[in-house]
């Protein structure tokens, strides 16, 4: 009777020593899970290889600015969220204090139209530039408009050239394509002299006469048309002044985007017979730019103009292979201002590299606030940034 009373005691004592054990294995393995959760150094070690693992996408696609993605990267990993944000803005010229403005935040690029270009001398305007550029850390982007014709940002102002640039259009009536080469070589001589850089040019929309954009084409015959953009661009690449093609997917027959919404009821299978291809002949001939329209492609993606469509950006990425730097059209055109919220952040998101903008403060705002609250993924920002660090090493504005 005492052997068996020892021994149902025994065992009663074996069973709490092994729940004990258990119960403590249990806790230990939960605490050290949490622990692993909380940690702020792991957190940020996988934020860093997200990063990581989001550039080398770009790193590996064997782009127009693959020689320096290496660099740009470096650079980039340096950089603070305020420096990120302001590469990609293309920013129009403040109108009032515009190197202060510049010193601070620190622009990607100025745009500069006309009111930038009027009742100043050759050597004020240069200077002007030149201090631009002393005051940013990163090399600036000094764009303009200088289509020829109804579009001269430059050209208006005799004391910067004696003779507007004329139209493609009325060229190619006077003396063909030849004759659009020497006026390109004339203008890239010339704005290369004055500081900039990149030239919003050439249109390479098709479009019928009775349209809106119609006087700043070159005419309806793609054959030509072809020719004109491939050469535009080979001669570009003899300065170093950029080139832009405009206006993705192809303006077409549409109403001004700068005074309202425009819809665009063409199929994908209608541009890609015509209007694409132009900006296919651009990309095999290292078009480094191409800028995107704010018309409403309705039977491709009526949620968004092209602007704002990740539909249109895939097109040009993945169908025709661009890998340069997409450009959006104004953002404070009626288009967009006047019937979409946060227009940036869509834009990012979208797949552009550079906006083009004139509310910069409302802009930077609305980038950090969707980014604190956790709206936006940082990665694409860093994508963007990689691309046009990577363009201003290939044009030489970075030193190598």
């Amino acid at each position: 009777m005492k052997i068996r009373i020892i021994f149902i005691f025994l065992a009663f004592i074996l069973l709490i020593l092994c729940s004990y054990a258990f119960y403590n294995s249990g806790f230990k393995e939960t605490e050290i899970k949490i622990k692993k959760v909380i940690t702020p150094v792991e957190d940020i070690n996988n934020e860093s290889d997200d990063m990581e693992e989001n550039n080398n996408n770009i790193l590996n696609d064997n782009g127009i600015f693959s020689n320096y993605y290496e660099q740009a990267l470096e650079k980039l990993k340096i950089m603070s969220l305020d420096e990120k944000i302001a590469q990609v803005l293309l920013v129009r010229v403040p109108k009032d204090n515009g190197i202060e403005v510049l010193s601070q935040y620190q622009f990607g690029g100025y745009l500069l139209f006309a009111r930038d270009t009027m009742n100043i001398t050759k050597e004020d305007f240069i200077n002007k530039i030149m201090a631009y550029q002393n005051v940013s850390k990163i090399p600036l982007i000094v764009a303009v408009d200088e289509e020829g014709g109804s579009v001269n940002r430059i050209s208006i102002n005799p004391n910067l050239i004696e003779e507007p640039f004329k139209s493609s259009a009325d060229l190619y009536r006077e003396g063909g394509l030849d004759l659009i080469d020497e006026d390109t070589r004339r203008k890239n001589s010339i704005l290369e002299e004055l500081g900039i850089n990149f030239n919003l040019a050439p249109v390479v929309d098709i479009a019928s006469e009775n349209s809106f954009i119609y006087k700043r084409t070159l005419g309806t015959d793609l054959d030509v048309l072809n020719e004109y953009v491939k050469r535009t661009i080979n001669i570009s690449k003899e300065s170093k002044v950029s080139y832009c093609l405009k206006h993705f997917p192809g303006y077409g027959d549409n109403a001004d985007t700068h005074t309202g919404m425009a819809e665009d009821f063409r199929y994908l299978n209608e541009l890609e017979i015509k209007d694409l291809i132009p900006f296919k002949v651009g990309i095999e001939n290292s078009a480094e730019a191409i800028l995107v329209s704010h018309n409403i492609l309705v039977n491709i993606d009526n949620s968004s103009p092209a602007s704002l469509s990740m539909v249109i950006h895939n097109i040009l990425r993945n169908n025709l292979g661009f890998t340069g730097i997409i450009v959006t059209d104004d953002l404070y055109m009626d288009a967009i201002k006047n019937y979409y919220d946060r227009p940036v952040i869509r834009a990012l998101e979208a797949g552009n590299d550079l906006i083009i903008i004139n509310d910069y403060v409302s802009g930077i705002n609305e980038i950090k606030e969707a980014i604190n609250n956790n709206l936006f993924d940082i990665n694409i920002l860093d994508k963007a940034v990689l691309r046009v660090l990577s363009w201003k090493y290939y044009k030489g504005l970075i030193d190598k």
